[in-house]
């Protein structure tokens, strides 16, 4: 398929009449117009050219391609790679190497003064050779293809003499696919056909040194520092509130320094005004929020520091009580079912009546609302629990949370808040079979604060 053909619509006016034209994917994706010009492609108004690599110097340094990659232009690049049979290439091996060695001798019996570049190409023929003869290299025919554009043809212009300034200071040089610019085109885009078929023979190592995924520029206007990039030595500075999806995720072995990098982030965040919440299951953050003026809370069966369940979130100027109210009831019978090991259909929908039942206690509902009241504590609930049919065996298991031994962790009023710019929720100290609850009544009460005024957190 041609470049003509890949932008060539479906239908033909001479054969089939508009009321049965057929709308196609070519007819969508191909382009208004397409002039060919000897060396330059005219798109709908947008220009390009295509070039090919002729020459290559005796010796490629690792990434050459760098520059190119981290050029700051809209180019496509394609490069084919295709193996030899070593045999027929150690075939002409031997008639090239017998014919540099004639030159040389050639030259000693006339008396001429010795060529060092003649040498040297016979001595690196002789090493190439028993490379390939060892196995230890392979021969490629290689095509590699640069596609610049520009929005005019000056634009256009300049990017050719910035890309050939820079491969030309390498010792590298490029041509243009003169007459070829359609072939030449086709084989840039991505349909893995070489039509421009310009290829040199190169051997294993420096075709390694054409890998074309070098790291490009990680630096943002704003953001903070994450480290530096090795390929280039440049900074890494990076905003990921920039993102759509800003949530980031660490991983790494023992040891590595996840928590020196996170504690990094969080220090370097709070300078730009990030509010920083940590849940702490080692107790590890617990000095830098002092540091920094932050506040620890550690939720324990004796802690003093408490969060009770039943408190109710604050109305958003346009969020509606009724969803707000059923939204909690829901997340509260959530926070049953994990509190009391698993809920039958049953038991969930008297969990369900029961909250609602507690917060009418305290004259809490959807239309009066529930500023400036009191919020129910597990006791009333399960006063509540007590005075419902069929809750036996739920009032035996809520009462090890109000009078058993885990009493004292759920039943009394918030006394924790998030009003400083770091603050660490620490779990280490909490009993095992209590994580699952504190770590859904935590993320529970975050999310009722934090969604007051959302901002970067």
């Amino acid at each position: 398929m041609g470049f003509l053909d890949f932008f060539k619509g479906s239908t033909n006016s001479d054969t089939v009449s508009r009321q049965q034209t057929t709308l196609t994917l070519k007819d969508i994706v191909s382009p208004a117009a397409v002039n060919i010009e000897h060396n330059t492609i005219n798109i709908s108004g947008a220009y390009s050219r295509t070039f090919f690599v002729i020459s290559y110097p005796k010796l490629l340094n690792d990434s050459w391609l760098a520059p190119l990659i981290n050029l700051d232009k809209v180019f496509d690049i394609s490069i084919y790679i295709y193996p030899l049979e070593t045999a027929s290439i150690l075939k002409k091996f031997e008639r090239k190497v017998a014919e540099v060695e004639s030159q040389i001798l050639a030259r000693n019996e006339e008396g001429k003064v010795r060529d060092p570049q003649l040498e040297q190409a016979y001595q690196d023929l002789e090493d190439l050779r028993d490379s390939l003869t060892q196995s230890e290299e392979k021969m490629f025919d290689v095509g590699i293809y640069i596609t610049i554009y520009g929005s005019s043809m000056v634009e256009l212009d300049k990017a050719e003499t910035e890309l050939r300034a820079m491969f030309e200071s390498r010792s590298i040089f490029l041509k243009p696919a003169i007459f070829q610019q359609g072939e030449a085109f086709t084989s840039n885009i991505p349909v893995g056909k070489d039509m421009l078929g310009v290829h040199s023979k190169l051997n294993t190592s420096p075709l390694s040194s054409t890998f074309p995924f070098i790291s490009f520029d990680l630096t943002q206007d704003r953001g903070i520092l994450y480290g530096i990039n090795r390929h280039n030595a440049s900074l890494v500075i990076f905003d990921r509130y920039s993102m759509e999806n800003y949530n980031s995720v660490c991983f790494a072995r023992s040891g590595a320094g996840k928590s020196y990098t996170i504690k990094l982030e969080i220090l370097r965040s709070l300078m730009f005004g990030v509010d920083v919440i940590v849940i702490d299951p080692e107790y590890e953050y617990k000095h830098l929020s002092e540091a920094v003026g932050g506040r620890t809370f550690n939720l324990s069966l004796s802690s003093d520091h408490h969060i009770n369940p039943f408190d109710l979130p604050v109305v958003g100027e346009d969020e509606s009580p009724e969803e707000i109210f059923r939204s909690h009831v829901i997340e509260l019978v959530g926070l049953f079912r994990v509190m009391l090991g698993g809920l039958t259909p049953e038991e969930d929908a008297l969990i369900d009546r029961a909250i609602s039942e507690t917060y009418n206690l305290k004259d809490i509902d959807p239309e009066s609302g529930w500023v400036g009241k009191d919020a129910p504590l597990l006791t009333d609930f399960e006063l509540v629990v007590a005075g419902i049919d069929g809750t036996e065996s739920i009032l035996q298991k809520i009462t090890k949370y109000t009078t058993g031994s885990w009493s004292g962790f759920l039943n009394q009023p918030t006394n924790v808040d998030i009003d400083r710019p770091m603050v660490v929720f620490s779990i280490r100290d909490m009993e095992d079979d209590l994580k699952p609850v504190a770590m859904y009544l935590i993320t529970h009460f975050i999310w009722n604060r934090v969604r007051r005024k959302l901002k970067k957190g």
